[in-house]
């Protein structure tokens, strides 16, 4: 009996391992559950062309679902953002009305899908694809989407309040005025920072280590040594399993980086 039940189990953890891939929609509390093939299948399904992937660096085509059409039907709530939730733990946090848009002008959001018998290429510097899952922009403003916004390998798209209200642990000094740069700092790690990390506990991701507690890297290291870390992580420190790829000046410019820099320097004194 013991060799039959040893069998069984097997022969669910087989089962269990050869499951198709799904992505899971949660929009107000209500959730949507698509396999790749049902995401194939669809009527909506397009062979669409992204003349500058962020990821990926180069241009791609996929087969692809308009996320608009995935959520049509229902109603995100006021003051939410859609999260985006990658295997790895990773967490974008995505405007509902960039979301939303179907205006080829300004920018369209697709669900790309790998197929099964036609694998994506595998991401720079990385030995996996981007898939199963994998958000892409289209339209005359895509270029101006965040990397930071082109989520892979997604599990979950989910609406959650927005990061503000989320995580008051993120809020800078109210007495800052609007035009200081630590605003535009807090706006630019919410964006391409707490999509891996968190700060004073804050944040979904699970991808890196919190960048305030027990120590904020403004108190560990030089202000030009962050900024190259920000860069380009190798050029500072280098591992076999390191996962931080750094951001072009595409990506992120000199004074961007300087801005999430003068962010960071200033929770240093915000840790409670």
């Amino acid at each position: 009996m013991r060799i039959f039940a040893v069998i069984g189990l097997l022969l669910l953890a087989a089962t269990a391992g050869a499951a198709e891939p799904a992505l899971d929609l949660t929009i107000g509390g209500e959730t949507r559950h698509f396999t790749r093939d049902q995401l194939l299948a669809r009527p909506d399904a397009a062979t669409i062309e992204v003349a500058k992937d962020a990821i990926y660096g180069r241009a791609m085509t996929y087969r692809a679902v308009p996320v608009a059409a995935l959520i049509a039907g229902l109603r995100p709530p006021p003051d939410t953002v859609i999260e985006a939730v990658a295997t790895d733990g990773y967490a974008a946090q995505l405007p509902v009305d960039q979301i939303l848009s179907t205006d080829s002008k300004s920018v369209i959001a697709w669900v790309a899908i790998e197929p099964a018998d036609a694998p994506w290429p595998t991401l720079p510097d990385k030995t996996v694809s981007a898939g199963t899952f994998y958000l892409v922009w289209t339209g005359d403003q895509a270029v101006t989407v965040r990397s930071e916004q082109w989520p892979y390998q997604m599990a979950r798209l989910a609406t959650q309040p927005s990061p503000a209200a989320r995580w008051p642990e993120l809020a800078v000094d109210a007495g800052l005025t609007a035009a200081d740069p630590i605003r535009s700092g807090q706006t630019l790690f919410v964006t391409q920072c707490l999509v891996c990390h968190k700060l004073n506990g804050a944040g979904s991701a699970e991808v890196g280590p919190d960048l305030n507690r027990p120590m904020n890297p403004t108190e560990y290291l030089a202000p030009a040594a962050l900024h190259a870390l920000i860069r380009d992580p190798a050029s500072v420190r280098d591992w076999p399993d390191r996962k931080m790829q750094g951001f072009t000046p595409e990506q992120m410019s000199d004074r961007e980086i300087e801005q999430v820099i003068a962010y960071l320097r200033h929770m240093a004194g915000r840790k409670g």
